[in-house]
């Protein structure tokens, strides 16, 4: 069963109906003892870095998410951003769980902002959450932020004002700067890539 990490925010209902639609069985998870168990955990996002990092911390959640022990891992959007070190969005910086090296700026001017709508996929290196996704395959964004981290933890690109990451991977987590459960049958697949690797134990 997966963990849905439930801090008061984000696009639960969403993702508990993409995943739903795949026989997925999910429960939300608000505090430590609520993740443990579970096969994988699925961090979504929607709002601002600092509000999320608050409320993460209030339910004592740093922990088990930043734990290199812990279940597969899979940050949606925010969730995504989240695992960098720090975020600028705010008026200071934001100290986030640090799991990435690398930093979350706004895009720059010139640019439509937020970045809202489909754009393609470009693949960098092979992961289990791209098994079966064709290069190009079309995804759905919603963002402001986006993040800036070595090369090495990125498994696919989208470009708005030049590319970003929109998959990044380190170890047991993995993030998407799309919204899965919002990308037809590209984000299905891949929200069944998790589950069958979280199923095997794979660090998905």
């Amino acid at each position: 069963m997966i963990a849905l990490v439930d801090y008061g925010a984000g696009n639960l209902r969403s993702v508990e109906l993409a995943l739903g639609r795949l026989g997925v069985p999910v429960r939300r998870a608000a505090t430590p003892a609520e993740l443990e168990g579970a096969p994988g955990v699925v961090l979504p996002g929607v709002g601002a870095a600092g509000p999320a990092m608050d409320a993460l911390r209030a339910r004592e959640l740093i922990g088990s998410l930043s734990n290199p022990e812990g279940p597969p891992f899979l940050g949606i959007c925010l969730g995504l951003q989240l695992l960098a070190e720090h975020s600028d969005e705010g008026e200071e910086p934001v100290r986030c769980l640090g799991v990435l090296p690398g930093r979350v700026r706004r895009f720059g001017s010139g640019v439509r902002i937020p970045h809202t709508g489909w754009n393609d996929l470009a693949l960098r290196r092979a992961d289990p959450l791209l098994e079966g996704i064709p290069e190009g395959s079309d995804v759905f964004f919603n963002h402001a932020y986006r993040l800036e981290c070595p090369g090495s933890f990125v498994a696919a690109t989208a470009t708005h004002a030049g590319p970003f990451p929109a998959i990044v991977r380190k170890g047991r987590w993995a993030g998407v700067q799309f919204h899965p459960e919002k990308s037809g049958p590209a984000g299905l697949r891949l929200l069944s890539n998790f589950w069958a690797s979280c199923q095997e134990g794979a660090p998905c």
